[in-house]
This record gives C-alpha cells, structure tokens and sequence, in this order.
C-alpha cells in the first residue's frame, strides 16, 4: 500500500511563505556566522587582558567555529525527528546563554569553554536546520533563495563590526559580549518562523534528481527494482536511520566532501587575521575594523548575484564550475595578501575575497542539493558542516603558530591560499575524470533505453551506483 498509495504532500512553493523562511534564514546567518566573524575583533583585546600569545588567543575562535560544524549533525538529528522550528529556538537559548557568560570571563580557558563551546553549539543547533529549510521550500529559484538567505552573513559583518569596535571601545569587551548575547536571542524568534512543510513523494520509488532544478526525491543510488518492495515492520526500524544516511556511500558525495576539507582548512584563517594583520602594518584600529566591514557588505553581492546568474537557465548545469571557480580564486587571493600593506592596498583584497567568499558560500549548499537531493538534504548538510569542524578547530591555532615561529603573517596567508587552491583543484579534477569515463558510454549505438535512462544523470559527477541496481530486463 505505501508502494501504491500517492504521499499527501505539497510541490516546493518556490515563493509565498518561503520568503519568511528565506528571512529567518537571513537573521540566523546574520547572528550566528556574522557574529563568528566578529569575534575576530575581540582577538587584540582578549590577548593584552589576558596576557596570553597568538596561538592560545587564536583557540577561542577555532572553537567557535569547530563546535558549530561539530555538531551540525545534532542539529539536523533534532530537526529531522523533531523539527527545525525547535532545534532552532533551543539553539538560539544556549548561544545566547553563552554569549552573556562570556562577559564574565576571568580567563581564556573560561572563554574556551563559554564563547567556543557552549555558544558554538548553540549555533551548531539552528545553522544547519535552517539552511536545510530554504531548500525545502524553494526548487526553480533554489539557488537566488540561498543566496539571499546566506547573505546575512556578509551583512551582518557589515553592519556589526564597526558597531562591535564602538561597543568595545564605550563599554569594554565585556559590555560588548552582553550586548550580543542579547542580539542573539533573537535567535528564537527566527525559529518560530520555520513553519515545518510535507512535501510530495514520488509513486513507486523515488525518481532521479533533475539536473536542471536538482529538487528530486532521493539521490541517484537510490533508484532500483529492490526499493520497489516496501519494508516489513520489523526492517522499518532498523533500516530507517541508514536510508537517512546513504548519500555517505555515493562517490559523488565523496569527492564533494575531500573539497570541503581543504576549503575549510583554509577560508577562515583570513577571517581571524585580517585585522591583526592590519594592525601589525600600521593600518589604524577603525581602518582595520571597516576593513571587515567592506568584505561583509562585497559578501552580500557575491551571495546574491552568484544566487540569481547560477539560477539561469544557462548557467544552472554549470554550478560545480561556478563553486570551483569562486574558491579558486578565493586562493588566488590569500597569495597577495604579503604584498598588501598599507590599507589602500588591503581595501582590494576585502573587495575581492568578500566577494568569492560569498558565492562560493551561497553554492554549498545548493551544489551539495544537486548531488544528494532534497529528501537528504538535511542529513548531508549535517555532515558537510560537521567536516568543516576539524579543520576549523586546528587552522588559527596552526596559523597563530606560524605567526609566533616566523614573526610575520605571510606563512599563514600563504598556507590558506594553498587550501583553497587546493579543494578547487581536486575537484576539478576528479570532475574531468568523471567526464573522461562517461565519453566512452556516448558512443554510437548503444542501448536506447540505457541511453535515456543515463540522460537524466545529473552533470555534476554521477554516482554508479545505479548499475548495481539497474533491472537486468532493461538492459
């Protein structure tokens, strides 16, 4: 019956109550990335109070960061079976907790655990739920949506760092602290916006994710004859929490995932020493401050127009190239920042590294839809993030460390800018291995059905799993 019978549901509404989804997105990102981000300004200020050196100082942002993407998958677990309205709400509590806390901090370690656990795993717990939510609601305008959704980061950063540098400066960092454990609450107002939505099911089985708009069911691995037979109550429970994470068997899914561990072992160490590096060339404390603040609001553009040109019709079997190129030149980027030192020259750097960074972060998660589907969405999210954790916990650390031993900050700009060349290189490169291996299955004369059935693979590196499941009388 569950084979036969049509799923009550409802087709991605690409619109309408969407876009408060899209706007509670938007203020997530804003309090939780914008905020992260931020934290950067507090880096001077935590080291003469505290009297510590650049590596131990470095480790309260790598915890921030590292708890959030650790514990990504908790945040999707408790959205999956709960529902990301709550994970979120809950989520925006602890961090804002965390954040107050803070203020009362007497040393670093307190500060590890406050600022970097406990906020982080606050934000862990609404970051990926809410993200997860957009591409639920949203289909033919997936990527615009994301865009505008992950452009709260870059406007958060816009807005908050000049703002953080004048709280600090009226009020101490510890006033400053207190003040954004209350910005954060809002938090759970943004979960009560997460309307939960059901979306339909296909008949039968789950189809193949469409190339084209990438809002299918179910990833490619999960078409075959032997899904066709609905479980027996007692497989139902034991097969439900591996059917939610498959996609982790997909060699799509694989290579993806290789990319995001060199990405994340480089993006963020700019982010941590940008404005120390300001500083250290004799660039003011407010220049080096609205030095974050330029590469926020170019954030935003890159979020929002990398969103609407890969939404093109165009453009939209392209969006791997388009993910490649934005952190390919990410790197590129990272290696002239020795080169830059006055804060002429550094305004550049913010222009153009703020606005690869914000499209390549609007693609995550639309390129990471493409590959697994929307009913997976959620899960692989999780993990994505949760990938990002450790090399989000050891790259400032690595790079506070290349600053103590070298005196200087080129090693660890030039250390980013090689894991962002990095993750785009193998990519691409397993990409065009992909490519090569499919040349052959275009010949002439083949099969007509398989031929059809190969048409509805998506571009972007396809998974073979489909031959071990394929039915033979296709064939």
């Amino acid at each position: 019956m569950a084979v036969n019978k049509k799923k009550a549901g409802v087709l991605p509404p690409d619109g309408g109550w969407g876009w408060m989804i899209v706007a509670g997105c938007f203020v997530v990102t804003v309090c939780s990335r914008a905020v992260t981000r931020c934290i950067s300004i507090f880096f001077v200020e935590f080291q003469m109070h505290f009297a510590r050196d650049y590596s131990g100082t470095a480790w309260i942002h790598s915890l921030v960061d590292c708890t959030t993407m650790l514990c990504a998958p908790l945040g999707s677990l408790i959205g999956n079976h709960l529902s990301c309205r709550v994970a979120v709400i809950l989520g925006g509590f602890l961090a804002s907790i965390g954040l107050v806390l803070s203020s009362f901090a007497t040393s670093l370690e307190y500060l590890y655990l406050s600022l970097g656990v406990l906020t982080g795993l606050g934000f862990a717990l609404c970051y990926t739920p809410a993200i997860a939510m957009v591409g639920v609601y949203f289909c033919e305008r997936k990527a615009l949506a994301y865009g505008i959704a992950m452009s709260g980061s870059g406007i958060g950063t816009f807005v908050l760092a000049p703002v953080v540098q004048l709280l600090i400066e009226h009020y101490s960092w510890r006033g400053a602290l207190l003040i954004l454990g209350g910005l954060v609450s809002n938090l759970c107002v943004c979960g009560a916006l997460l309307r939960p939505i059901a979306l339909r099911e296909r008949e039968a089985y789950p189809l193949p994710v469409n190339s084209e708009c990438g809002c299918g069911a179910s990833p490619q691995g999960a078409v075959g004859p032997e899904l066709e037979r609905p479980p027996q109550p007692g497989e139902q429970r034991c097969l439900q929490p591996l059917q939610e994470y498959q996609f982790l068997l997909m060699p799509n899914f694989l290579a993806l995932a290789g990319s995001f561990l060199f990405l994340a072992s480089g993006c963020s160490l700019p982010f941590v020493y940008l404005v120390p590096y300001a500083l250290d060339v004799g660039v003011s404390h407010h220049h080096a401050a609205f030095l974050m603040s330029i590469l926020g609001v170019i954030d935003i553009v890159g979020n929002v127009t990398f969103g609407w040109l890969t939404d093109r019709r165009c453009l939209k079997q392209y969006r791997s190239v388009c993910y490649m190129f934005a952190v390919g030149m990410e790197g590129l980027c990272c290696f002239l920042v020795p080169l830059l030192r006055t804060f002429a020259l550094l305004v550049p750097f913010s222009v153009l590294y703020g606005y690869f960074d914000g499209a390549y972060v609007a693609l995550i998660p639309v390129v990471t839809s493409d590959v697994v589907g929307t009913r997976y969405l959620s899960s692989a999210l999780g993990v994505v993030y949760f990938l990002h954790a450790f090399p989000y916990l050891v790259s400032p650390p690595i790079g506070g460390w290349l600053v103590d031993t070298t005196g200087t900050y080129t090693a660890t700009f030039l250390l980013s800018g090689f894991a962002l060349l990095s993750s785009a290189l193998l990519l691409a490169t397993v990409t065009a291995v992909r490519h090569c291996q499919a040349i052959p299955r275009n010949r002439p004369g083949k099969d007509r059905t398989r031929e059809k059935c190969e048409a509805q693979q998506p571009d972007f590196m396809t998974t073979n799993k489909d031959l071990l499941i394929r039915n033979p009388a296709t064939l």
